[in-house]
């Protein structure tokens, strides 16, 4: 039996911190302290987590259009570099196609080829008899979790649709996600905009203000009263959208929200950048006004937020993003941060003292791992938990740049973006995996099957 022990570090958990060494045996955290070792990693002055997780990725997706920049092998590599060890990616049914189809095309694209751990939501795009009888399926397979779209006319589901799926997914066990705008009204003022002229990716936010999100939240939390189902709200970005949430939570409601770092660090100016710059901001929801930032770091701040994703959906800005030069439109939307969650959520939340490292923990590890059935294998540093565990040297500077990233992009949104810590090491089922950026052990990743929510 190899054994190997991280000696030295100021370990995370979810009440403080414990100083002592973590012992590690055949993948699995057997418990803390002294023993022989065969291998000793000295994380002197860092912080131990619990590896972290990215509960919302896009890798090797077709848009119709392209396809996104990152593969599962450079996306997960990046991911892994930059102290994720389990992603869960979004397969997606074709209209007039299964779940079992989908599922079966997310994992020969994943299987062999992943740095990092990972599983897979199921987003449901035709939903019918045959469809929902795929459910008990899925749950065999290790799909507890589902995502429905509101907005985008190739892949939105009715509000009688969104009912079903709720009150069927809900007897399963799983969880619903959805993504909250107002598909009709963005169609609308897209349309509107493009009469007039206006094509540059400064209309990209004036066309899908934050009512749109605020309104889609409004309606999928009355869905989901009515069919009595706890829902997930992926990529918070409004104020509005946030208050409607603790609306229905303080009526008893469980209501679960992800934000996004571009949401806690960036504002709308991006789309004014010059040279067809703000293309590359271009996601949805859109990059919002300081007053929406502020509001979400308070609600971190507050401990509302549950999760911190990146919908991680990269596409070149050369060659990809200019696809929609003449017509903001037809700019695929999305944006790379698979690399850099852990490190600007770090350099602007805990470093500034908004929320603690086991904040921290709970939203980028413990939350996900709870809410998509892989609590307490992942999430946690416990003895019988998997050893997966990211040290964070939390005297390091550095800057993001494009120049030296792991994913397979063109462009940083945060280009030049001050980080007051770095990635040091990454354990993977128990191996030393990446460390200071580089990956030492690729395509090691495993899928993980995952079991009920725990909401």
């Amino acid at each position: 039996k190899m054994i190997t022990v991280i000696k030295n570090g100021a370990i995370v958990l979810p009440d403080g911190f414990l100083r002592d060494d973590i012992i590690i045996e055949d993948g699995k955290i057997t418990g803390f302290g002294s023993v022989p070792a065969d291998l000793e990693y000295d994380a002197s002055g860092c912080l131990i987590f619990p590896g972290f997780i990215d509960a919302h990725t896009h890798l090797q997706m077709d848009t119709g259009s392209t396809v996104t920049a990152d593969s599962f092998e450079t996306g997960t590599r990046a991911a892994l570099a930059g102290g994720t060890t389990t992603i869960i990616d979004f397969a997606t049914q074709d209209k007039g196609g299964t779940l079992c189809e989908a599922l079966a095309a997310w994992h020969s694209r994943a299987d062999g080829s992943s740095s990092c751990n990972y599983g897979f939501h199921m987003a449901i795009v035709d939903w019918n008899d045959r469809v929902k009888g795929e459910l008990p399926l899925m749950t065999k397979s290790g799909v507890t979790s589902y995502k429905v779209y509101m907005a985008y006319d190739a892949l939105r589901v009715s509000d009688a649709e969104i009912f079903d799926i709720l009150k069927s997914v809900s007897e399963q066990g799983g969880i619903v996600g959805a993504h909250c705008e107002n598909g009709d009204i963005v169609n609308c003022l897209v349309k509107q905009n493009l009469a007039k002229g206006n094509t540059s990716p400064t209309f990209h936010p004036l066309s899908r203000p934050d009512y749109v999100e605020e309104e889609a939240i409004d309606r999928y939390i009355s869905i989901a009263k009515a069919a009595d189902s706890p829902v997930n709200i992926v990529h918070l970005s409004t104020k509005k959208g946030y208050e409607r949430i603790m609306k229905a939570r303080k009526e008893g409601q469980k209501v679960f929200i992800e934000t996004c770092p571009q949401y806690l660090t960036l504002t709308d100016e991006v789309y004014e950048l010059p040279d067809f710059e703000g293309a590359k901001f271009v996601c949805s929801p859109p990059i919002r006004k300081s007053n929406e930032k502020k509001a979400l770091l308070k609600a971190v701040q507050n401990g509302d937020i549950d999760m911190v994703s990146t919908d991680h959906c990269s596409f070149n800005f050369h060659g990809q993003k200019d696809l929609g030069i003449n017509d903001f439109s037809g700019i695929p939307n999305g944006l790379p941060g698979i690399e850099h969650r852990p490190v600007i959520f770090y350099s602007a939340c805990v470093n500034s003292g908004i929320c603690s490292p086991m904040d921290m923990a709970r939203m980028l590890s413990e939350n996900p791992a709870r809410l998509f059935g892989m609590y307490p294998e992942k999430g946690v540093i416990l003895p019988g938990s998997d050893a997966d565990i990211t040290i964070i040297d939390t005297n390091a500077v550095r800057t993001i740049s494009a120049s030296n990233q792991e994913q397979n992009v063109d462009y940083s949104p945060w280009e030049g973006y001050e980080l007051t810590c770095s990635i040091k090491a990454v354990f993977l089922n128990g191996v030393l995996s990446a460390e200071n950026g580089r990956i030492l052990v690729p395509n090691s990743g495993r899928y993980i099957p995952r079991k009920r929510s725990m909401h």
